[in-house]
């Protein structure tokens, strides 16, 4: 039986994007829903699958139901149906708080280069928006969000307000990496993160358990069930475990429904006066290709053919080695700091900026460690005490830092409807096709050189490049804004070009990655976007 629903405004998508939106709208009495395809975590419980997973991924404390399917770390070709030619290796939660369960909780700005990427360096193209339209917007995110950071340092985003909190402290290895590259072209900086230094917003400060991602055990990191439960306690309506399948489009262009499914596969009808799509950037397009009917046949928001191009990530460039004295990683939250001040200049005409993280996980990432390291003194012959003492002196100088790429828009990198396989509800399973161009790969060449550099002048040992980039969870692209309709899919108010009353959240809207991970950017478009639909309800 098919139920119906209504409210002002639905949200489809309860991330940091949607969460955020919800809770600005039902704060001034608008009548919000929010529609969320996966279930509540229990934290608790979270953690505890986590510790008993036997791989540890992004994803190993949420294991995927075929109720809210999601893509897996170590299974690029599951959910995703992939023909390459390179791997997209990104992936995203369905969950309520989404995403931000297992994000790092890095929280940077973007440069006010990276709004004119074209015009300055002729390559790719200009957002509709500027960095100073953007600038107030980013510090209320930073507001909302909790954002711990150095105000002495505004890593070459002009700020006008304060960080909330101050700066989370420096790990050791940040310490002993500050002081080995002083007087060189790598500054040290403090990473802002959206991760409480001291107890605020009903969240006690971080107590170093290491595991960000997946899971913050004490939520000291911000997760977008926070605004969740501003929005619920606002008024707004949580509608979860209900994945939406089909936009239906009215003879005005308006979207009149969406159609949903619930995980006992009973479906149900919403009629809204808005929509707000906050699905992340594959399923934001999946959804859009999977609603075309006679009259759109290449999908709802898709005059511009536009709906599902330019898929973008940061690929990582990753490297480690061993310190010639321990430094004591794997304490403290994942990253702390970084040296932010390679991600712009004249060389983007040639090849992609950078930034680098630094690393507190040791070896974790690249290998599996300090397990794994076990593991391969085990095969060298060493038992009981020996190989406890060689794990734990190997363990006190790993060393890993990572590279985040810029990438280029390219129509081609794409994500599209699968023509075979299909999900519990019959929508298409996303298929992507994907690869790195010559652009990132010459950035990634530069990245292995200035990691050479940084690891030598630490005078470590047995340093090893990874010989493929990694993702690095940040999913970009597919429903980008721009003034022109022809172009692009919404417009510099995130407001569809085709359906005046749906709006789309999340880095789908991103015309551009520039270097910073994306969850500020994120949050800074989606509160600008309140103003315009509320707007739009009047």
């Amino acid at each position: 039986m098919t139920t119906p629903f209504s409210a002002d405004v639905l949200v489809v998508g309860s991330g940091v994007a949607g969460a955020l939106v919800a809770a600005k709208l039902a704060a001034t009495g608008v009548k919000v829903c929010i529609m969320e395809a996966g279930a509540p975590v229990n934290r608790t419980e979270a953690v505890q699958t986590y510790w008993k997973a036997l791989i540890k991924v992004p994803e190993s404390a949420y294991p995927p139901v075929p109720q809210a399917m999601h893509p897996l770390t170590h299974e690029p070709k599951g959910w995703y149906q992939q023909s390459g030619p390179d791997l997209f290796k990104s992936t995203y939660l369905k969950l309520v708080g989404g995403t931000t369960w297992h994000w790092l909780g890095t929280c940077l700005r973007l440069l006010p280069s990276d709004f004119a990427l074209h015009t300055r360096y002729g390559r790719g193209l200009d957002w509709p928006i500027s960095y100073a339209q953007l600038e107030p917007f980013y510090g209320q995110a930073e507001q909302e969000l909790g954002v711990s950071g150095d105000d002495a340092d505004d890593l070459g985003s002009p700020r006008s307000s304060a960080f909330p909190m101050a700066k989370i402290p420096p790990s050791y290895l940040d310490t002993v990496m500050g002081r080995a590259l002083e007087d060189s072209p790598y500054q040290v900086r403090s990473t802002p993160q959206a991760r409480n230094s001291e107890f605020r917003d009903e969240r006690m400060a971080c107590c170093g358990s290491s595991s960000c991602i997946p899971v913050c055990p004490v939520q000291a990191k911000y997760d977008a069930t926070v605004h969740v439960g501003k929005a619920v306690a606002a008024g707004a309506v949580l509608l979860e475990r209900s994945t939406a399948v089909q936009l239906d489009v009215g003879p005005d262009g308006l979207i009149s429904s969406v159609r949903f499914r619930r995980w006992d596969n009973s479906e149900g009808v919403f009629r809204a006066r808005v929509v707000v799509l906050a699905c992340n950037a594959i399923e934001t397009p999946r959804l859009l290709l999977a609603s075309k009917n006679p009259a759109m046949p290449n999908g709802v928001a898709n005059s511009s053919d536009q709906v599902g191009r330019n898929l973008m990530d940061h690929p990582v460039q990753l490297s480690w080695a061993l310190s010639k004295e321990p430094v004591y990683p794997y304490r403290g939250p994942l990253s702390t700091s970084g040296i932010e001040n390679l991600r712009d200049g004249a060389f983007r005409q040639q090849r992609s900026a950078f930034r680098i993280e630094i690393g507190n996980d040791g070896w974790s990432w690249p290998t599996g460690a300090p397990g794994s390291t076990a593991a391969d003194f085990a095969k060298q012959g060493l038992q009981g005490q020996a190989i406890k003492t060689a794990t734990a002196d190997a363990a006190s100088r790993h060393m890993r830092i990572a590279s985040l790429m810029e990438q280029e828009p390219d129509p081609d990198n794409r994500v599209s409807l699968d023509k075979s396989a299909r999900d519990m509800y019959g929508v298409p399973l996303p298929h992507i096709a994907y690869s790195v161009s010559e652009y990132v790969k010459n950035g990634m060449v530069e990245a292995r050189r200035a990691h050479t550099d940084i690891f030598a002048r630490m005078q470590a040992t047995g340093l090893e490049h990874a010989p493929t980039f990694f993702g690095a969870g940040h999913i970009m692209g597919t429903t980008r804004m721009g003034a022109d309709p022809r172009t692009s899919v919404v417009d510099a108010s995130l407001c569809s070009h085709d359906h005046r009353n749906l709006f789309m959240v999340g880095a789908g809207v991103f015309p551009t990655t520039g270097t910073a991970n994306p969850t500020l950017t994120i949050a800074a478009l989606s509160l600008r976007a309140v103003s315009a639909i509320q707007d739009s309800l009047r």
